[in-house]
């Protein structure tokens, strides 16, 4: 089902330059969806695979279909202090406005939807199955949920009605335009700060890192907007990211941009895509990543794709809070009233 896309600007009779190909550019668009701003000829698609221009509209041409749904414990996304111990449902499709070396979801990611492979689902029916299936929220995920905002934006009005929560887990690479709207109905987000270096970004994703910092200081700032929690992943991959240098400034930028109360999660890389020849990250690397993000000062470090002690503590005094066996342990929750019971410090929890 097609629908006309929110975020876009007519070109008609301008010179494209670097855009698809297609019979003719008269009737070009620019896609405002995310930081790609792609300039799309009629009949072509942007780089998502996502966002078509038909006859001088652009249209989403993922609305209301999915190519995966499941329930998911929350921390799998991981967020940690959203929720902790519930379910979440999870979906997600085709395609990304990235284009990751190291792409986990590579086969829903780097292809495009098409009637076989995906199926068709209203936005009454996800809520309904989240409700039945005893989820407090709803996730967008295993693709860049970006590319899906006039149908996450329908369905999370109506979860909103049945006091269910939203999730985005993202790239972070939405337009100004786009987040501004999206921090309107969305809860919480796990934001993917793959690398502190734009080169990289440029090179391994295919993105920029500016506009990617740029959008975790306005989530996390959400001026005049619902504020929605926010956590941190960063997948270190050896001799990319893991020096000490490359740590220390991720770290620096939470602090200094964000807040030390932003839980942060380092997460083990596996080879996979095209960094097949890659080994798996060295586990002394994100042991010492934790390390200096603690030294430094953050609350609230985690490690993925690994054994590790991922209890939540209290950073005040040290008191075991919220015990994990790789999921949350809701008997062993030591916060009351959004503080610690044994100091009173107050915990960057959410709860409800």
């Amino acid at each position: 089902m097609l629908h006309e896309s929110r975020f876009y600007t007519k070109l008609y009779g301008e010179d494209d330059g670097k855009v698809n190909q297609s019979p003719s550019p008269k009737k070009s668009v620019q896609c405002n969806l995310c930081g790609k701003m792609c300039k799309i000829r009629e009949n072509s698609l942007g780089f998502c695979n996502t966002q078509k221009n038909i006859e001088g509209k652009l249209y989403s041409i993922n609305y209301q279909r999915i190519a995966s749904s499941h329930i998911d414990p929350i921390e799998k996304k991981p967020l940690y202090h959203f929720l902790p111990g519930s379910s979440t449902y999870s979906l997600g499709g085709f395609g990304c406005n990235f284009s990751c070396l190291n792409c986990q979801n590579y086969m829903l990611s780097m292809n495009s939807f098409n009637e076989f492979n995906s199926t068709k689902i209203l936005p009454e029916t996800i809520v309904k199955n989240a409700i039945n299936n005893n989820c407090l929220s709803i996730s967008w995920t295993y693709n860049e949920p970006t590319l899906y905002f006039d149908f996450a934006r329908e369905t999370s009005l109506i979860a909103h009605e049945k006091n269910l929560r939203n999730v985005y887990v993202s790239n972070g690479f939405m337009s100004e335009e786009s987040l501004d709207e999206t921090l309107m109905f969305i809860d919480a987000f796990n934001i993917d700060l793959k690398f502190y270096s734009d080169e990289l970004y440029r090179k391994i994703c295919g993105g920029r890192l500016d506009i990617v910092l740029d959008n975790l200081k306005a989530i996390y700032q959400a001026k005049n907007k619902r504020k929605a929690h926010l956590e941190i992943t960063t997948l270190l991959i050896n001799d990319l990211n893991t020096d000490e240098d490359h740590i220390k400034s991720i770290c620096s930028f939470v602090l200094e941009e964000l807040g030390s109360e932003v839980p942060i999660h380092f997460s083990r890389f596996f080879p996979m895509h095209r960094m097949n020849d890659r080994s798996p990250t060295n586990i002394d690397y994100l042991l010492r990543a934790k390390e200096i993000a603690v030294e430094m000062g953050l609350e609230y470090v985690y490690l993925g794709n690994m054994p590790a002690d991922n209890n939540t503590y209290c950073p005040n005094c040290g008191e075991l809070l919220m015990a994990r066996e790789r999921y949350c342990n809701s008997d062993k929750n030591r916060i009351r009233n959004g503080h610690c019971t044994n100091c009173g410090h107050k915990i960057n929890m959410i709860f409800d």
